[in-house]
């Protein structure tokens, strides 16, 4: 089993970044292995990009402490049919072409390629500016978790934006 996690320190990046948050955890999530060739896999796409369906209700872009919800869609939309909610980092390119951030036509390439196994059938997007940590910890990620978990996943691949 291992004994670090992915990013040691991530943490504090965070709180120099966005001074006043002071997220601290004792504990943390060790990598796993594969139990399968990654090419058998099903996979799950989770992004901090607000990304969502054109048809969805935005996310709250202005709210002072940040938006707490998640928007689930189908991993086999149409890529013109996502749209960004997002202020707080430069969308321009990402406009242009949504793969940018959220490479949901990519990740079908390589289903199609034999690379992965399967997508699960929805992926899910947030936006990551949220400055209390206790309710993202306790809404947006539990409520996330269990809907990822639904999805029967063998791999979460989380982006950030």
């Amino acid at each position: 089993m291992p004994t670090t996690q992915l990013r040691p320190g991530l943490w504090d990046t965070v709180n120099q970044r966005y001074p006043g948050s002071m997220i601290h955890k004792d504990t943390f999530v060790p990598l796993t292995e594969l139990k399968e060739p990654i090419h058998d896999c099903k996979v799950c796409f989770v992004s901090t990009s607000g990304v969502q369906p054109k048809t969805s209700l935005p996310f709250d872009t202005v709210h002072p402490i940040g938006d707490y919800s998640f928007r689930s869609f189908s991993s086999a939309i149409d890529a013109a049919d996502l749209e960004i909610h997002q202020i707080k980092y430069p969308t321009h390119g990402a406009n242009q072409d949504v793969n940018v951030i959220y490479p949901i036509e990519r990740l079908r390439e390589l289903k199609q390629e034999g690379k992965i196994g399967s997508l699960t059938t929805n992926f899910f997007s947030f936006i990551g500016y949220n400055m209390d940590p206790p309710r993202l910890e306790q809404t947006l990620a539990e409520d996330l978790a269990d809907a990822i978990e639904a999805e029967a996943p063998d791999v979460l691949l989380a982006a950030p934006a």
